[in-house]
């Protein structure tokens, strides 16, 4: 008999995974966390019945939303990061000596745990004595903030669920307060393929524009999400993401990636033209 992991993209659409067996299956206070075993993609979890990390796959998305701004400003030092449970983006920001605090808000203390035990390639730089975890909601926690971070990524499910209040135009103001007068905010920004997607992604995008000076969108090949294609949305109070890439000092770190690289920093942010117009009419 054959176990299968289904996903629904859309109304008419689903993605299925095979799996050996299911692992852990558990309610927390905020979602249905379960994680699965699959010849395909090694060791994989979701929550709410959609995928957020595969063993395979998951370089592809923390390398993405990590080494981009670190290579636009490799000089930051202080950064936040909203969600991230998994632990990959935190991973790739402590590969860089130069970070000296990261405050990470992650509302759902259980994902933290879960894939500390199942995750350990991730999950591996969350006792790193330059992060600190809080286990609180983003929006709430960023309120306060105020010039204090270099860098905020916003590493969050989709806008619904515990999700949801971290594509408001409140957050993003809040995050424009946050960050110092160089700062960057890099955010997950959803796929513009499906529509339920698209909409999100022109809706955050043009919420962005609304504060940030500088607000790019870039891309990446991620076999897992709904699509595949997924974007990053890139906005900054004084750093463009390809005309201040700095990619000798970034390529003199030496970091062994298995995605990024910085003549595909270049070409990530050259959009299709189906996403151009979409980016170019979000209206409300």
């Amino acid at each position: 008999m054959e176990f299968w992991f289904t996903e629904q993209h859309t109304e008419n659409v689903r993605f299925s995974v095979k799996v050996d067996r299911q692992l852990l299956s558990k309610q927390s206070d905020f979602q249905r966390i379960d994680v699965f075993q699959s010849p395909e993609f090694g060791k994989f979890f979701s929550l709410d019945g959609y995928i957020m990390i595969t063993e395979k796959d998951e370089f592809i998305y923390h390398d993405m939303i990590v080494h981009v701004p670190m290579s636009v400003n490799p000089d930051i030092k202080r950064v936040l990061v909203i969600g991230a449970g998994d632990g990959g983006t935190i991973r790739e920001l402590c590969r860089y000596a130069s970070i000296e605090h990261i405050d990470m808000v992650e509302i759902d203390e259980e994902v933290v745990t879960v894939c500390r035990q199942f995750f350990p390639s991730t999950a591996c730089s969350f006792d790193d004595p330059r992060v600190k975890l809080h286990f609180e909601d983003g929006l709430k926690f960023v309120r306060s903030k105020k010039n204090d971070y270099d860098l905020i990524l916003v590493d969050s499910t989709d806008p619904v669920g515990p999700g949801e209040g971290l594509f408001t135009r409140e957050f993003y103001g809040n995050c424009y307060n946050a960050l110092s007068e160089s700062g960057i905010l890099v955010n997950q920004h959803e796929s513009p393929y499906y529509s339920f997607n698209a909409v999100a992604m022109q809706r955050a995008h043009r919420r962005i524009r609304e504060k940030f000076p500088i607000a790019r969108v870039y891309q990446a090949h991620i076999p897992t999400y709904p699509s595949g294609y997924w974007l990053f949305g890139f906005a900054s109070k004084k750093f463009d993401p390809i005309k201040d890439l700095d990619a000798v000092k970034w390529n003199a770190l030496n970091l062994k990636t298995k995605y990024y690289n910085t003549e595909l920093h270049v070409g990530c942010f050259a959009l299709p033209n189906y996403v151009k117009e979409l980016l170019k009419n979000d209206h409300e």
